[in-house]
């Protein structure tokens, strides 16, 4: 299935019901009163967020939703019936933006969770409402409100305990694939994750989601590469993986994407960070010390090493990372 984490989408709620106008007629009484009914309300358009659906790519193939409208009123003082509403489902993270895509309308980020984002048209009155001393058979009525309509934008923000950050060719795909189900494309070339991957880890019985988005370069922060329309899905996660490729200037590849968390944003950049060298069978053990020692001493805290092909010091990660989350 096609990742799409972004759409833009029409909606519109439903109409009212228009008044009814009519007159009591019945077997020997001539002059019946008014007995016009109310017209139905309009229904409603709502999103769910739900649990069962991980893209936006249904909203590329169907951009307009619209709610039924409310049935006029009738004789007897029958009230028309509502319209029926339209419920929207979408993936739990997902954002509602105004049609600039500017103004945050509201964050579905719970199971569940539903909102409405435009109310349907109160029905209309029906003349029975306007009977009075002085005008016992009024001809008045009002008819249903229009329903409201607008363009909106969805955005996409996926939920995980942690995100995993690199520039392309890290083994970000390679980390997650060695230790979750999931299985990302891997190949020996940048920018082989062009979408975000989600993974289940289980240690000690406790259950985490790991993210691992595509590849960030320099000026990510800025929409150059992937980068930017990437970060925001890390941007919930409670803590950052940092992958770091050994047979590469480790302090140069660290220092690239912090530069770019921190001109994207502070709070992103500010999350808890387990930094890691990775690839580490590739190259000799006194080069991967080497590339610690300067990198810890840059950082001044501890740097882990491990291999997603030979899974060594992998376990030794996921503690790290069991121990934050």
């Amino acid at each position: 299935m096609r990742f799409i984490d972004e759409a833009k989408i029409y909606i519109k709620s439903g109409d009212g019901g228009n008044g009814c106008v009519s007159f009591r007629r019945e077997k020997f009484i001539e002059f019946g009163g008014p007995d016009g009914g109310n017209g139905g309300s309009g229904g409603d358009v709502l999103f769910k967020a739900v649990n069962d659906v991980n893209t936006l790519l249904d909203f590329h193939y169907q951009q307009h939703f619209k709610a039924s409208s409310g049935k006029a009123g009738s004789g007897r003082n029958c009230t028309g019936l509502s319209g029926e509403d339209m419920v929207i489902s979408v993936p739990i993270g997902t954002q509602i933006y105004d049609e600039t895509g500017e103004n945050l309308l509201f964050d579905l980020d719970k199971d569940c969770m539903a909102v409405t984002v435009l109310k349907g048209g109160r029905g209309g009155v029906g003349n029975s409402h306007f009977k009075s001393s002085t005008n016992q058979a009024p001809r008045r009525f009002i008819p249903g409100e229009k329903g409201q309509e607008m363009w909106i934008r969805l955005q996409l923000k996926l939920l995980s305990d942690v995100g995993i950050i690199g520039l392309p060719n890290a083994g970000k795909s390679s980390f997650l694939s060695a230790t979750t189900a999931a299985r990302p494309k891997v190949a020996d070339y940048p920018f082989t994750t062009l979408k975000p991957q989600l993974g289940v880890v289980s240690v000690h019985g406790k259950h985490f989601v790991m993210a691992d988005v595509p590849g960030l370069i320099e000026g990510a922060s800025d929409g150059h590469g992937l980068g930017d329309r990437f970060l925001r899905h890390i941007e919930r996660c409670k803590m950052l993986l940092h992958l770091v490729d050994v047979t590469e200037d480790a302090l140069h590849a660290y220092q690239t994407i912090r530069s770019e968390l921190l001109k994207y944003s502070s709070l992103l950049a500010s999350k808890p960070e387990v930094v890691v060298l990775s690839k580490v069978d590739l190259v000799s053990e006194e080069s991967v010390k080497q590339q610690q020692k300067r990198l810890e001493k840059y950082i001044a805290k501890k740097v882990l090493f491990c291999s997603s092909v030979t899974g060594l010091r992998v376990v030794d990660v996921l503690e790290e990372l069991h121990r934050y989350i």
